[in-house]
């Protein structure tokens, strides 16, 4: 994986991880907001077939919030893209990192964010070793 994401790899079939994926966000303040099939999509929209692949859209509305109050144009790096890909009888669970996302923001942003991209990262990071540990 680039070096942009965090990830696991997790048995079970995609609506099985989903769920799990879910709770673990859920745990760490964080709610889906979106989910993008992209499977069902390109097929609908470009007629090809892709193997299982979802986008989920994770916020955590406290950290989302204070972002937002600082800069109204981070909503353009908002929600933290969750991808969930199956891979044979595993499902790839792939976070981006949210360092990563805030490395494009203004400095005085980021000085004012200081350790908002850090708990952001933690709290994923956390959720990804609470479903690696259901495993």
């Amino acid at each position: 994986m680039a070096q942009y994401g965090m990830r696991i790899a997790l048995t079970g079939s995609m609506e099985e991880v989903k769920a799990r994926v879910v709770e673990a966000l859920k745990a760490q303040s964080f709610g889906v907001l979106t989910e993008i099939d992209i499977q069902k999509t390109l097929k609908q929209k470009i007629d090809v077939d892709f193997k299982p692949y979802l986008i989920l859209g994770a916020c955590n509305p406290r950290l989302a919030y204070k972002a937002l109050s600082t800069d109204e144009s981070i909503g353009l790096l908002l929600p933290c893209n969750v991808v969930l890909t199956q891979e044979g009888d595993r499902v790839e669970v792939s976070i981006l990192d949210p360092e990563v996302m805030f490395s494009v923001v203004e400095p005085e942003t980021k000085k004012a964010l200081a350790g908002l991209p850090q708990e952001a990262k933690s709290r994923l990071q956390a959720a990804l070793a609470a479903l690696k540990s259901q495993n």
